[in-house]
């Protein structure tokens, strides 16, 4: 027997509020939809779910007109070739690296262990209950790819990691989509600014991202779909928003979403009161986006009816758009005839809708984010789904807290970022970080700190010297006795207990200092093993009358076994890659770190002005000071004791 989440049931139940402003009509075909989708919920066939899910009845789309060359597929290539338009299941091998075959995954219901997930939408830990187990779909959202992503952005993006890597390892099926926005103001001033083609750019910094994922040995989405290459599903949506009289269109030609006729916008994730969500107003989250930027990092001056409405698509602006930039699409009505949104680009918020509702279907079971993009970010995507589909967005939201530099969250807008190649010079430091943070409990601030990354590098030190002592001296007995008469191994009754512990707390909303303890309580058992045989031969000091007691190699297989198992959740035993283009001159590589040749002579002026300010304890100016150094396109990292690290962003 299949169930549905109390979430689901209890949407369903208030379906009518879901896409109108009130209990007015609602057109057939959403009612059609909404009924098959009630009934439907629970329809486990998995080929449904392999590229589009949108099914609505009533139209169909002609391709738009995009000055950007359409892609080959559209989503970039994940790792291996593998066909964006081809389902493949994440999964993974023994040593905890990335792969994806469906081979490997014949995981079913009865298989499955319990999960309990911190629930954003309920405020509560509740068990996750997915529409159709053991299959997970899955969405988070992905990096603006208009410069490098930073330490913080990728917190993030572990974190969706180590959640797909537990619920990989408890059984379940995840089919994951990341997007990618590939268009917004930021990248539109950064090609200004640069002289750089939209494409160019963004593209760029797309490689970027992936080569700083395969660096931390993150598992590959199913899929990253490009902003610009879903114009004619988000030309889509709107239409549907405007039938169900949530979205209109301004007199210059912008189109916006009606907050005021969406009952409970502004509550679902956070609680806020209508003062709040005033133009302007910081959430109650914590303010600008560590992945979007502030309240709405991509507002339009433009007229709308409501001063609380967000942007759906902006209208083409001859004195700041570009034609890289903007497109012209044509809906095609089901009944006859075709409508037009007008020339121009879209809002930030309504990408993910459009995508979660292609690539997943209109309600997904979970939707994982940063905690600043609760608010305006994810309420919006709620709104907007919801509102054109007439269905529960989504059942279960997972957000992250932030990364602390000092007690400021690291973002670009403070100039206190620091990209991953800048802050992890090193393979080690690579590895370091991501234990960092997949050892942590993901919903609490983090502090990036010299220390923090230091005390990380001794714990994997430690983890890698006991495997590969154990590793050596079981490949040497191979074929040997191995103990095999040993049945009363005090490791082997340490590593069962462990592993159950560390199962416990994997399960128990990612608790993974929990699941860190239980790591090294199975390798301290395996160090006190060789310490007792080592003791042993020095007390004998070679008398050979005095028998030096043999390694429990039995407790030790069991120690390996055990860290290869955990490792498929920790993902830290893995060979960090060379990133290419390690020799560029983009000044974000770890060559170039600290290269005052490379850094224009103004920059280190104000480096100057900011260590000095620093020392006079001026923290307003030394603040000031990194302000303007970022907005050169440079970052300053402090480093105790010595010189600070200049590089470019």
């Amino acid at each position: 027997m299949k169930f549905i989440s109390a979430i689901t049931a209890l949407s369903f139940a208030a379906s009518s509020l879901l896409c109108h402003p009130s209990s007015a009509f609602v057109p057939a075909a959403y009612t059609t939809t909404l009924s098959k989708s009630s009934l439907q919920i629970n329809n486990g066939g998995r080929d449904t779910m392999l590229t589009s899910q949108s099914n609505k009845p009533h139209r169909r789309i002609s391709p738009s007109t995009s000055a950007l060359s359409a892609s080959a597929s559209s989503m970039p290539p994940l790792s291996g070739g593998q066909s964006q338009q081809t389902k493949s299941s994440s999964s993974l091998n023994s040593s905890g690296t990335s792969g994806s075959s469906d081979e490997n995954n014949s995981n079913t219901s009865t298989s499955l262990r319990q999960l309990t997930l911190y629930n954003s939408l309920t405020r509560t830990k509740t068990p996750f209950v997915p529409q159709s187990a053991p299959h997970v779909s899955m969405y988070t959202c992905g990096p603006t790819v208009y410069d490098s992503a930073h330490v913080g952005n990728f917190r993030a993006f572990l974190t969706y990691d180590v959640l797909k890597r537990v619920m990989l390892y408890l059984g379940y099926d995840v089919d994951h989509i990341c997007n990618l926005t590939d268009v917004d103001d930021k990248i539109i001033k950064r090609c200004n600014r640069e002289d750089m083609s939209l494409l160019e750019l963004t593209r760029k910094f797309e490689g970027k991202f992936f080569e700083d994922l395969e660096a931390l040995n993150i598992i590959k989405a199913r899929g990253y779909p490009r902003a610009t290459d879903h114009i004619d599903e988000m030309a889509e949506l709107i239409i549907d928003l405007e039938k169900n009289g949530l979205a209109y269109q301004s007199d210059e030609g912008s189109w916006y979403f009606a907050v005021g006729k969406k009952e409970g916008y502004g509550t679902r994730l956070v609680q806020l009161d209508p003062d709040q969500l005033k133009k302007g107003a910081s959430a109650a989250t914590g303010g600008g986006g560590a992945q979007r930027g502030g309240m709405d990092a991509d507002e339009y001056d433009a007229e709308k009816e409501g001063v609380r409405d967000f942007c759906l698509w902006k209208a083409f602006k001859p004195e700041f758009d570009r034609e890289d930039a903007t497109w012209d699409p044509v809906v095609e009505l089901e009944g006859g005839g075709t409508r037009q949104i007008g020339k121009g680009r879209p809002g930030w918020h309504l990408e993910c809708s459009a995508m979660a509702r292609k690539y997943l279907g209109d309600t997904i079971d979970l939707h994982a984010g940063g905690v600043d993009l609760k608010f305006p970010h994810h309420e919006n995507e709620i709104a907007q789904s919801e509102g054109a589909n007439c269905a529960p967005f989504c059942n279960c939201w997972i957000h992250n807290g932030f990364v602390n530099i000092g007690d400021e969250k690291m973002s670009k807008s403070k100039g206190n970022f620091l990209t991953l190649r800048v802050a992890c010079p090193t393979s080690d430091d690579v590895r370091a970080y991501r234990y960092l943070v997949a050892s942590s409990q993901y919903r609490n601030p983090l502090s990036f700190t010299d220390a923090a990354l230091g005390a990380a590098k001794g714990a994997l030190k430690r983890l890698d010297r006991v495997k590969v002592m154990i590793d050596d001296v079981l490949s040497k007995e191979e074929g040997g006795d191995n103990n095999a008469d040993r049945v009363d191994s005090d490791i082997v009754a340490t590593v069962e207990r462990e592993l159950a512990n560390f199962e416990v707390a994997i399960a128990d909303d990612l608790s993974m200092p929990r699941a860190s303890a239980s790591l090294f309580s199975i390798v301290k058992s395996a160090e006190k093993e060789f310490k007792r045989v080592a003791k042993a031969a020095k007390d004998s000091d070679g008398d050979e009358s005095d028998v030096v007691p043999p390694l429990d190699l039995i407790g030790l297989k069991s120690v390996q076994q055990a860290l290869e198992k955990m490792d498929q959740v920790f993902g830290i035993y893995y060979d960090v890659p060379k990133v290419k283009g390690d020799e560029s001159d983009d000044g974000d590589s770890a060559s170039d770190d600290g290269d005052d040749a490379s850094v224009p002579t103004d920059v280190m002026d104000l480096v100057a002005q900011r260590s000095a300010a620093k020392d006079a304890k001026d923290w307003g100016l030394a603040d000031s000071l990194r302000s303007e150094i970022t907005a050169l396109g440079f970052a300053v990292k402090d480093v105790k004791g010595g010189d600070p690290i200049v590089s470019k962003v």
